[in-house]
């Protein structure tokens, strides 16, 4: 059975910064492309930030210069620093990953921005 826990979230002041963690367990990480998603309160869940195998990132614009996606095999988990967090990246942060032909997704982990 696949599993993605989400981990790390809380509430943090604007401009401060917090390190995501996803662990993965039933799946081949080293060959699993992974990604976070998220999504605020009314709005649609979107794309933050991917990871494949061979360590390639890609980035939303809004998480371009903030945010940095990382995975170590060793522990079969994928990061996501937060960085310069404003109130708008208040939302709940999801790790996602597709595996043979199955899309599987965390319960996710909440951020709050707010002084």
């Amino acid at each position: 059975q696949v599993h993605l826990v989400e981990s790390g979230g809380g509430l943090v002041q604007p401009g401060g910064s917090l390190k995501l963690r996803c662990s993965a367990s039933g799946i081949n990480f080293k060959i699993a492309t992974m990604a976070w998603y998220r999504q605020a309160p009314g709005k649609q869940r979107e794309l933050v930030a991917t990871i494949k195998a061979d360590g390639a990132t890609d980035y939303a614009i809004f998480a371009k210069g903030r945010f940095s996606v990382s995975r170590f095999w060793s522990n079969n988990t994928m990061y996501l620093h937060l960085n310069s967090l404003q109130p708008e990246d208040t939302a709940a942060y999801y790790c996602e990953t597709q595996w043979r032909g199955r899309e599987f997704w965390g319960r996710g982990t909440q951020v709050t921005v707010s002084s």
